[in-house]
Order: structure tokens, then sequence, then C-alpha cells
């Protein structure tokens, strides 16, 4: 079956191509979004690119407009201005429908009743994580790949999940270097759309950055497993494939990637304690290894500095008050 899009992909928006930045509404920013917005925009701009903004307000119940528009407010004070309108995923749903009409009537999609206790019984551990692989309970089981021909028949709604091939998908990321990884053992056939009938992640954001024309990804490395499944779906889709280029994390003392229940590594804080863009900026770019020394920088400067090749692949250890080395003279942030 050939797939057709619902609109045609401007792919080469300029000559430099298009990255993005997609944030979830869900809290304040904190520095390790900050990180990946910087790290995006250098990288697009300093190739001439366009820099776009994609809100993912997917998840109803967390997501939230105020948070939404802070962000916008903080990006742009950061001085990382985006091209274009904003995109919202709240707001395309229809396109996700469509994409996910075709899936099902190429008969690659299943519906899957599965609770996540049900997954958990069935799970072993990982090799070497111990994320889940759902393990296909579900697939084969059921005629109908919609939830709501289940429903008729007396089932409880039911998640939809993708159908994948035991390959193994090879990429080359552009600062991890080859990846290679088996989509059936590694990552499962997994959600489009969850039972309470939201969009999921892999589906949305293949779709959007396809149509967006996009052509760079630029993320942290927790989401280095999600490349092969979204190469995966972008080639059912009849899509073209970006560059992807995964970063290293923004950790705390106890090895955890930096999140928004962090309140004194948010925006918020270190706007209240009158911390400046400039020295958020430049603290960064050092730790990046873009500037020798965490000296106040805004990001136009820091252009002509950018390098893949300088940031480091190793997570980084970021404290507010620290005497760490990855800040110089003990100083603290936000104090």
């Amino acid at each position: 079956m050939s797939f057709t899009n619902f609109c045609p992909p401007p792919r080469g928006r300029s000559g430099g191509g298009c990255g993005r930045f997609a944030p979830s509404p869900t809290g304040r920013l904190h520095l390790g979004n900050v990180f990946c917005a910087l790290l995006s925009w250098l990288s697009a701009k300093s190739q001439g690119g366009q820099w776009l903004l994609r809100i993912e307000d997917l998840d109803p119940q967390r997501s939230r407009r105020d948070y939404a528009l802070q962000l916008q407010e903080d990006l742009q004070w950061l001085g990382l201005p985006w091209d274009d309108e904003v995109v919202w995923q709240s707001e395309r749903g229809d396109i996700y429908e469509h994409y996910l009409q075709q899936l099902q009537d190429a008969g690659l999609t299943y519906p899957c009743f599965c609770t996540r206790a049900d997954i958990m019984a069935t799970q072993a551990p990982h090799e070497t994580d111990g994320r889940i692989v759902y393990a296909g309970t579900c697939r084969g089981k059921y005629k109908n790949s919609s939830p709501k021909g289940e429903v008729g028949r007396g089932l409880p709604p039911a998640a939809i999940r993708f159908i994948v091939p035991d390959e193994v998908i090879s990429f080359c990321d552009e600062h991890y270097g080859e990846q290679h990884v088996n989509l059936a053992k590694h990552c499962g056939d997994y959600i489009l759309r969850r039972r309470d009938g939201a969009w999921a992640y892999q589906l949305a954001v293949v779709v959007d950055d396809a149509l967006m024309g996009v052509t760079e990804v630029v993320r942290g490395r927790d989401l280095l497993l999600s490349t092969p499944q979204q190469l995966h779906l972008y080639r059912t889709l009849a899509f073209s494939e970006p560059r992807f280029c995964h970063h290293p994390l923004l950790i705390n003392e106890a090895g955890q990637r930096l999140c928004k229940r962090d309140k004194s590594l948010d925006l918020g804080y270190l706007r209240e304690k009158h911390v400046s863009p400039e020295e958020i900026i430049g603290r960064l770019a050092y730790l990046a290894g873009l500037l020798p020394a965490p000296t106040p920088a805004n990001p136009q400067d820091l252009l002509p500095l950018f390098s893949w090749q300088k940031v480091p692949q190793q997570d980084i250890v970021t404290l507010v008050e620290n005497t760490h080395p990855n800040f110089r003279n003990k100083d603290t942030l936000g104090q």
C-alpha cells in the first residue's frame, strides 16, 4: 500500500535546513531544557537555517496554556527567537488521525487492552536499563484495529499499537556516531494512540517534524532509543528523514537528569534571583565546551564558536550551590 501525505512536507525551508525546539508545557523551563534549546538554536543558525518552535501539549492532564506562553516569553528573554508561527500539537488531531488511518488500513496496527500491571507482569528485566519492551500480547488477537470497534464488543477502551518488524535499524547520530538497534528486541510494538484517546509521542513527533520541514532534530541522549522507532515510521509513511543529533544530559549529583521538580534550576527561580540571561547562556555554553570559562554571553555571539566536536558526550553534573569544577571560582547560580 502506498501512503499519501495530508499536505506536502515543505522541505528545504532555507539553504541551511531547519531545526526545532519542542518542549512540553508541563512546568517552567529548567536548565536542561534551555541547554537543549541553545544547542538546537546554535546548530540550526550556524548553518544559516531556520529554527521552529512546537508546543507538545498532547497530555491534556499535565499540559497548561500558561506554561506554554511563559516558555515562549522565557525563550525571547534568553535571546532564542524562533522563525514562523508556533505549532501546537493539541490543534493537529485531524492530521494525526489521517496518518493513523493509513497505518490501520495497511494492517500495521492493533488494539491493545493491556494495563501497565499486565505488561510489568510479563516483562523480564531489560539487559541494559530496565525499560519496558512490550511483548506483543495483544498482537493478532483482534480483527478490528479501531478501539471503537472493540468497545462495541463489550471490551474496555484500547490503545493502538504499531507493529514493528524483527529487524535492525542502523543510523549515524551526528554526535554519538553509528547506532544499531533491533526494533523488536529493544523497542517492541509501541503505542500510537493511548487508551484515553490522547495521541502518543512517536506518531505526533514524526508527522509534525516531516510536515514542518524539519531537517535536523537536536535533543537529549535519553531519546536516542526513540530514533530507530521514528526512522521506521518515517520510512513506512514515505517521509524524508531528518538528521539526528543527541546531546549529553545535565544531571544532578545523584546522576539523575534535571527535571521540572528541580525548582532551584528552573527559569522562574533564576529570574526571581535576578540572574541575567547572559549569565545563563554563558554558563551553559561553558558546559557545552564552547567557552573556556562561564562568562556572560548571548546566543548570537556564540554562533562563530559553535561546533558539535566541542560538545562533550558524557553527561554533565550541574549544581546550584556548588564547588564543582564545571563552575569557576566556586560561583553560585541564583544565590
